[in-house]
C-alpha cells in the first residue's frame, strides 16, 4: 500500500545513500535519493594518539571520520575510545580498535552526559567534521576537560542536489527524512537556487517530515518546516521506518 509513498532521502552520495534506498524500498516506499552532503577530507589527523599528544579519551562522531583516520594509518593508542553510536563503533572495530564507551543517546548531548563525570582534568580529543555541534566541546570543557578538536573532513553540498526540492514544490513528495541540520540547510539552499524555496517548504508541510534528533528538528522548525516524526532511536533505520509508517496512512487517505 505504501509503494506510492515517495520519500526523499539526503544521505551522502556513497554506500549510505545506496543503503538508504535499499531500506526504503524494503519498507515498501518509493525512494527519492537526493544526496545533500559530500565529504571533502582535510588531510588532518587527530593530534592525540601520537607520542607527543597522548589523550585520555578520543571521541569519534561518525563512520566517515573513523574510515578517514584508519585509512591514513592513525590509531587511538592507549586512549579510551568513545563512539557516538553503533555505526561509528562498528567502523572503529573493523579498523581493529577497541571501543570502550558509547552513549545511550547517539548525540552530542548523549556524549556529554556519558563523559561529564569522567573527564575532569583529562585531555579529550574530538575528531569530526567541520559542522560538529559546539554542544559537545562546550559541554566537555564545562565538565573540566581539556579539549582538542580535529576537523577530519568538510561537508559540502553537491552541485547536483535539489531534485527533491523541486518535487516538494510541485507537491510530489509524500515524505522527507532529514538526518542532520546540515541536510535541512542544504535542502533549503538548493531550493532557493532553483527559485522554489517557499513552495518547497509548503510542499514539505503538506507531507510527512522526519528528523534524526531534536537539534535537526529545531533547525527545520526554525525555517518554517513542520516536523512530524522524531524517532527515539537516532538511526536512519528508525527514522525511515517511522516516516514510512506515518506517511502511508496519510497517503492512502487522500
Amino acid at each position: 500500500m505504501s509503494r506510492e509513498v515517495r520519500v526523499a532521502v539526503f544521505r551522502p552520495d556513497d554506500e549510505r545513500i545506496d543503503e538508504a534506498v535499499d531500506l526504503l524500498d524494503a519498507l515498501g516506499a518509493n525512494p527519492v535519493p537526493d544526496p545533500m552532503l559530500a565529504v571533502e577530507p582535510t588531510g588532518a589527523l587527530p593530534a592525540a594518539g601520537s607520542a607527543d599528544a597522548e589523550a585520555d579519551y578520543v571521541v569519534l562522531t561518525s563512520k566517515t571520520g573513523v574510515e578517514l583516520a584508519a585509512d591514513a594509518g592513525w590509531s587511538p593508542g592507549d586512549a579510551t575510545l568513545v563512539a557516538i553510536g553503533p555505526a561509528t563503533a562498528g567502523a572503529a572495530r573493523e579498523a581493529g580498535w577497541t571501543v570502550e564507551l558509547t552513549p545511550e543517546t547517539y548525540s552530542s548531548d548523549g556524549l556529554v552526559d556519558l563523559l561529564s563525570d569522567r573527564v575532569d582534568g583529562a585531555l579529550v580529543e574530538v575528531a569530526r567534521s567541520d559542522h560538529g555541534s559546539p554542544v559537545l566541546t562546550d559541554g566537555l570543557r564545562e565538565a573540566g576537560a581539556e579539549v582538542h578538536e580535529t576537523v577530519l573532513y568538510r561537508l559540502v553540498r553537491p552541485e547536483s542536489a535539489g531534485e527533491s526540492a523541486e518535487l516538494a514544490a510541485a507537491g510530489e513528495l509524500e515524505a522527507a527524512a532529514f538526518t542532520s541540520s546540515l541536510t535541512v540547510e542544504h535542502f533549503l539552499d538548493a531550493a532557493a537556487e532553483r527559485g522554489v524555496r517557499e513552495a518547497a517548504v509548503a510542499g514539505l508541510n503538506d507531507a510527512v517530515v522526519g528528523t534524526i534528533g531534536h537539534p535537526t528538528r529545531e533547525t527545520a522548525e526554525n525555517h518554517g518546516i513542520e516536523v512530524d516524526v522524531v524517532p527515539d532511536d537516532a538511526t536512519f533505520e528508525a527514522l525511515a521506518t517511522a516516516v514510512v509508517e506515518c506517511a502511508a496512512p496519510a497517503h492512502r487517505g487522500r
